[in-house]
């Protein structure tokens, strides 16, 4: 288990080359919990996300013979990026390897940062496989991007800045992988004697906690499948899971959907770039019911990185967008006769929503031949907006097909 001296000395190394990141108060998470909501922004970490603080100390301890052995890694992209800076910085060499589905830009920032990058396998389970073969054959010490007391030490330094940030903080919320991150935190608040209720939250599609803690032992989830890549982590440390199993109080899943919101509730309300790992604990407070999270005193959600993929960011901006009610999708039969196509716009106009784009086809599904099909996408104001316009077509005699 981790100790206070370990948590200080991470610390000490890590303060001249971490930055202490600020923490930003959410008014619309704290209307939303009736909790007084403050946001870790660990998104404007160095290389983009908390990961540096575990690689950087885990890499600082290694002998001098060790150095000169070179490190490998594995990673989706965050880990990644950590160890590639942490290493340069430490001028030992670096290998990584990355899954072939690993998104561009956070493979060419490892590139960037220094690290010879080999891609392996679909998940970050398959280059795990791939760095401890290395390590075996080269003699490279691998850097597990969780699962070493060295990664969960450094990882715990968030906690201390949160207590200097927020000395009364009551309640953590942790975006949650392989659990160093959450494990540090909880760990640092125990060993510090205070009594913050921690909350993990992952993609309740690569979700491998929930069932772990009820076995009592890490236990490989069944499906790897969401936009959080940060987060998708097979099978849960060792270390992490002696720590996770005694001090943390929950640990809670979200949809793609809740992701999506969150992600864009980041970018609306507090002006912050985050990758849909990172914005889990703001997915957890916008999920369920203040009551059902028993959140004490105030509140802080770790941003854990915001390391995301303009294209996928694109993506997952228009799924949040259509999850909040904003975005609607529809396919209509209209009368392919002139005027059809300007009635049914003058309906969309007249019930307040904004076309984005049009499709007129005549060969669609099973028309008849005066028939035409019309998909339209528009910009709604909610949900209440949204079934508005969905009624007036109705009302006007138009048979819509819901797309989303």
């Amino acid at each position: 288990m981790l100790t206070l001296d370990q948590i200080n000395a991470a610390a000490s190394v890590l303060a001249p080359v971490i930055r202490r990141t600020p923490i930003v108060a959410s008014r619309v998470l704290s209307e939303t919990t009736g909790h007084d909501v403050w946001l870790k922004c660990e998104n404007l970490q160095r290389t983009g996300s908390f990961k540096p603080r575990g690689a950087y100390y885990r890499i600082a301890n290694l002998t001098a013979e060790e150095r000169a052995r070179g490190i490998v890694a594995a990673s989706a992209g965050n880990h990644a990026q950590g160890v590639a800076w942490s290493a340069t910085e430490l001028g030992i060499t670096s290998t990584v390897f990355m899954p072939t589905n690993a998104p561009l830009p956070k493979l060419v920032a490892t590139r960037a940062y220094g690290a010879e990058v080999l891609q392996r396998g679909a998940t970050i389970d398959d280059a795990l496989v791939g760095a401890r073969e290395f390590a075996e054959q080269t003699g490279a010490i691998l850097i597990h991007p969780f699962d070493h007391i060295d990664i969960v030490a450094g990882q715990a330094t968030v906690a201390l800045e949160i207590l200097e940030q927020m000395p009364d903080v009551g309640t953590i919320v942790v975006p949650t992988g392989g659990g160093g991150l959450v494990a540090g935190i909880a760990a640092a608040m125990d060993l510090l004697g205070k009594k913050v209720r921690i909350i993990g939250v992952q993609a309740a599609d690569a979700a491998a906690w929930p069932a772990s803690l009820a076995a009592g032992k890490p236990i490989r989830a069944e499906s790897m499948s969401t936009m959080a890549d940060g987060i998708a982590v097979g099978l849960p440390g060792e270390v992490p899971f002696a720590h996770v199993s005694k001090l943390v109080g929950s640990m809670l899943t979200v949809s793609e959907d809740a992701l999506s919101r969150a992600l864009l509730l980041c970018m609306e309300r507090a002006k912050l770039i985050v990758e849909p790992a990172g914005a889990a604990g703001v997915a957890a407070l916008m999920t369920y019911p203040a009551e059902e999270l028993q959140l004490e005193g105030r509140v802080c959600v770790v941003l854990s990185g915001g390391n995301v993929d303009p294209l996928v960011l694109t993506h997952v901006v228009a799924h949040g967008l259509r999850a909040a009610g904003r975005f609607l999708a529809v396919r209509v039969t209209i009368a392919d006769r002139p005027g059809g196509l300007s009635t049914l716009l003058n309906v969309v106009s007249a019930s307040g929503a904004s076309v984005l784009d049009v499709v007129h086809s005549r060969t669609a599904g099973k028309l008849a031949l005066d028939e035409v099909e019309v998909a339209l996408t528009m910009e709604t104001r909610g949900p209440e907006h949204r079934a508005s316009v969905l009624t007036a077509l109705g009302d006007a005699g138009y048979a819509v097909v819901n797309q989303d």
